[in-house]
């Protein structure tokens, strides 16, 4: 398959890359403005932005695809085990 190829299957399946990018934008902006962004650590920002990136596709492409809700439900996840590790109790 070629890169054309598969970029145009992603756009119908997602949306147009620059919506989704435009949009992932403005929802970490949001998420960057809250008071404890700065003691969140690598593993949970990088969900953060991940879930706003599905949550992005979801919204600008095809909102039936169940994928992007399972990888939101598995960076969240991630998220988590994060957090239990910061707290000890992994």
């Amino acid at each position: 398959m070629s890169i054309d190829s598969t970029l145009n299957e992603r756009g119908a399946r997602y949306g147009n890359y620059s919506d989704v990018a435009g949009t992932t934008q403005q929802l970490m902006a949001i998420v960057e403005c809250g008071a404890n962004y700065e003691h969140l650590n690598a593993e949970q920002k990088t969900s953060l932005f991940m879930i706003c990136n599905k949550i992005a596709r979801a919204v600008n492409g095809d909102p039936q695809y169940f994928d992007n809700y399972r990888d939101i439900a598995g960076y969240a996840t991630l998220a988590e085990r994060a957090c239990e590790v910061v707290r000890g109790e992994s």
